[in-house]
């Protein structure tokens, strides 16, 4: 090697060591324990494909918060609520920027869009727009027919295939991208929403599937920047196509919108996207302006995060009482004394339906959709937990490991939802009690809850209302889990459903 470049290659070294001596013996605190790596790599030659379970046995045996050097990238992993809420909470303003791989920078058109922008005034406008015309109390009760119809539909669904097995996780899908399809841009075109809803609501299975790997996946550009513009592993390329389908998809429902907009119909419900563009011609409206990008980022952000997320809820919370009848038989035993045996479920049964909602919660305490919650980072170096957080470390909140931790749960691996009617503490989805924060906490935490929560309670009970279920087998189905960025089941879930009400209720 010419000695010129052996040199530099020297000095740099010697430069970088000095001011990483620098950064880190300046600082009053040190940086947590954590296991040590090998040279280069760090620890990822040491890393499990069992992510969840990997990371949480790290935790019992450096503590509950722990550094990662991974490649050149750092990680710090958090695992007690305490820590959480310092980060959460009490930090938040310089917690709440996101560590953006290169897959969610791609997905997200440069971070255009609710859950990986930086919290500046542009993702402030797209969460005020978002939150006001989709999750508050007046939206909610403007769509509310809507999501009986939807709901309706897959009972009768169900209906049809009596006697032979039903993927609810897949049905669930289906009638969750249908309800926010409608919701978001479909008020145009319900007179044409079966096939194409159905081949839609396919077609975006497929999507979210690839998204969700790809945005999970490891990607060597994230772990050594320098190599970034190489993409060795075709991330970046393989988002793109995905993103590019996306485009394809919503700029033809963009393009329909604007050559209607002035001819809209005036009365009844508005689709989303309506709004926002009647918003362009209105100077007067208070809505932010959005760009194209963002409308586009949020309007296929909410069907995808909404559907896949409340989805792999039901699913997962279907599959726990499939293979425990006892609990299967408490929630159709108060489904029958609140709603009756002559009447279909309606939303306005759901407040007075207690357990059927500790099912739920206690299913996101297993099964937390996004286990880790989306990643962030710090703004600038600050202190955790006595330990120093450098600027820009990858922080991983291990909310899994939180909802299974036996010193907060007892019998933590059981599904037991009356530990929710117990605990005098009145869990919620708030983010205000750290033992159990599903969807996270601060200005960061997922804005979609209203809607979801609401609609994950109607389908579940009215599947449970509306049929029996059993075992295709006789045998437990299986609760494996697949990780990308949300928590998924490695199998579908099977059973057989048989009526539970007289016939013409499913009409």
């Amino acid at each position: 090697m010419d000695p010129i470049i052996l040199g530099s290659l020297a000095m740099s070294v010697v430069v970088a060591s000095i001011l990483w001596f620098k950064t880190f013996s300046w600082n009053r605190d040190p940086l947590p324990p954590g296991p040590r790596g090998v040279p280069i790599l760090g620890y990822l030659p040491f890393m499990s494909t069992n992510m969840l379970q990997h990371l949480t046995h790290l935790s019992h045996q450096y503590g509950p918060i722990y550094k990662l050097r991974l490649g050149t990238k750092l990680a710090v992993v958090i695992t007690s609520p305490s820590l959480a809420k310092q980060v959460l909470r009490d930090q938040d303003n310089i917690f709440a920027h996101r560590d953006a791989t290169v897959a969610a920078l791609t997905f997200s058109r440069g971070g255009r869009d609710v859950v990986f922008s930086p919290p500046n005034s542009s993702w402030r406008e797209m969460r005020k727009v978002l939150v006001r015309e989709t999750q508050s109390s007046s939206a909610l009760h403007a769509s509310r027919e809507l999501r009986r119809d939807q709901v309706r539909r897959a009972v009768r669904s169900i209906y049809s295939k009596i006697g032979r097995p039903v993927a609810f996780g897949e049905l669930t899908f289906q009638t969750e991208v249908s309800l926010l399809m409608n919701l978001m841009w479909g008020g145009l075109h319900s007179h044409s929403a079966g096939e194409e809803r159905e081949r839609l609501g396919t077609e975006f299975k497929a999507l979210n599937s690839q998204i969700s790997k790809l945005l999970g996946k490891p990607n060597i550009s994230d772990l050594f920047p320098l190599l970034s513009r190489l993409d060795l592993q075709g991330v970046k390329k393989q988002m793109g196509k995905v993103v590019d389908s996306i485009d394809n998809i919503l700029e033809h429902f963009i393009s329909q919108h604007e050559k209607l907009c002035g001819a809209f119909n005036t009365e009844g419900r508005k689709d989303f996207l309506q709004i926002v563009m009647e918003h362009k011609e209105n100077k007067d409206s208070d809505l932010p302006t959005l760009s194209r990008d963002q409308i586009k980022s949020l309007l296929y952000e909410t069907v995808s995060a909404a559907s896949d997320t409340s989805a792999t809820t039901v699913e997962f919370a279907m599959s726990e009482l499939v293979n425990r009848p006892e609990a299967m038989e408490e929630v159709q035993k108060e489904l029958a004394e609140v709603v009756g045996m002559n009447n279909i479920v309606e939303e306005s049964h759901l407040p007075k339906l207690h357990f059927l909602h500790a099912v739920i919660k206690e299913t996101l305490r297993l099964h937390t959709p996004v286990p880790f919650l989306v990643p962030r980072a710090p703004l600038h170096s600050s202190s955790v937990g006595g330990y120093t957080i450098p600027k820009g470390t990858k922080i991983l909140l291990n909310v899994w490991a939180i909802h299974r931790d036996p010193s907060i749960w007892d019998t933590p691996e059981e599904f037991r939802p009356e530990r929710f009617l117990e605990d005098s503490r009145n869990l919620n989805f708030k983010g205000n009690d750290f033992e159990f924060i599903p969807f996270g906490s601060g200005r960061r935490m997922c804005p979609g809850i209203p809607l979801a929560e609401r609609m994950v309670a109607y389908l579940l009970a009215s599947f449970l209302h509306s049929f029996d279920w059993k075992l295709t087998d006789g045998k437990k189905l299986d609760m494996s889990t697949t990780l990308g960025l949300v928590l998924h089941k490695t199998n579908s879930s099977i059973a057989i459903p048989t009526p539970r009400l007289s016939k013409s209720l499913y009409t």
